[in-house]
This record gives structure tokens, C-alpha cells and sequence, in this order.
């Protein structure tokens, strides 16, 4: 498997991979990718994907810009969504070396830290620590309680927390009741 930056050619497969992996909430969540594609939160480099050996695109994670309002004055920051497998290629480490890859793309690029919504379990086994302890409150009351999460990077410094603000794409699907 490659890990690679997305190329123009990969959009369909990408929406593909997707779709498949948020079943009933693929609606909402390409229509996310979609809107964050056009959004100024879209940062060039860091949308990935995994490409199996016989050159599918199995995989994708993407990393946009979010907002923290620091006492400081604000800090650009990164989001983690979506991270996506497809269903035949899960559960073989693909999610887990997106990820990693991710952290390691903003790392490299100086970023300071990256936030997320999901699973404590699982986001836990990658580098994510609850967020609303270091300072990062939700941005949504709809978010479930642990589910904020945040990757601390090597540009980080203690001073960098207050409110997360969000892209417009990230709001509208954070406006989508949980079920």
C-alpha cells in the first residue's frame, strides 16, 4: 500500500471510497467533502490517499484548516474529516496509516495540532488525547461528550487553547442531528 497526496484524478475514486464507508451518512459527509474542495479551509497537500497494490484508491483521510481564537490572538490549526476506508480494505491498518500519515504531513508543514469528532476508542490508539482538557472546548453542543478529540504536534505550545472555529462545510454537517 501508498500513501500519497491527492491528485485530480483520484476525486472520483476518492468520492467512491467515501461513499462506501459512511453507508447511510454518505450523503451528508460528501456532501462535506464537496464544499471543503471549494472552501479557503482546503489546504493544498493534505488530502491523502491509500493506494492498494493493484493502484485503487482504498483509503483517504483529509486534513482542513480550522481556527483556535487563543488568548494570544488566533492560531491556525487543522481538522481531521472524514477518514475514510472502503469497506472490502477495512480492518487491515489502512485507517491507522492515514492517520499516521496525516500527523506526519502536519507535523512536517509546522502545523501545531490537529482536532477531531470521533471515537475515543479508536482515535485514542493513534495519537489523540480528549480535547476540552487541554483548553479546546467542542465547537457543537451535537458533538457526544469525549468525542472532541486533538493531536498534539511538536509546533504546539501550552498557550495555544480557546474556542475551535470551524469552515462553513464542517458547521453544516455539525448541524445534523447525531443518531
Amino acid at each position: 500500500m501508498l500513501i500519497r497526496s491527492e491528485t485530480p484524478a483520484d476525486v472520483d475514486a476518492v468520492r467512491e471510497v467515501v461513499g462506501s464507508a459512511f453507508g447511510e451518512h454518505a450523503d451528508h459527509v460528501l456532501t462535506m467533502l464537496d464544499a471543503l474542495r471549494a472552501d479557503p479551509a482546503w489546504v493544498e497537500g493534505l488530502s491523502l490517499v491509500a493506494v492498494g497494490g493493484d493502484g485503487d484508491v482504498v483509503g483517504h483521510v483529509l486534513l482542513t484548516r480550522v481556527m483556535i481564537t487563543s488568548a494570544r490572538g488566533p492560531v491556525p490549526a487543522l481538522t481531521l474529516s472524514p477518514l475514510s476506508v472502503a469497506p472490502a480494505a477495512q480492518r487491515r491498518g489502512i485507517g491507522t496509516a492515514l492517520v499516521a500519515a496525516a500527523l506526519d504531513s502536519a507535523s512536517a508543514a509546522g502545523w501545531p495540532l490537529v482536532v477531531l469528532e470521533g471515537d475515543p476508542c479508536y482515535y485514542g490508539r493513534r495519537g489523540f488525547v480528549a480535547a476540552d482538557p487541554v483548553g479546546l472546548a467542542s465547537p457543537s453542543p451535537l458533538i457526544p461528550p469525549g468525542a472532541w478529540q486533538v493531536a498534539l504536534l511538536p509546533a504546539h505550545e501550552p498557550w495555544m487553547t480557546g474556542p475551535t472555529t470551524l469552515s462553513a462545510p464542517l458547521l453544516a454537517i455539525n448541524d445534523v442531528p447525531r443518531v
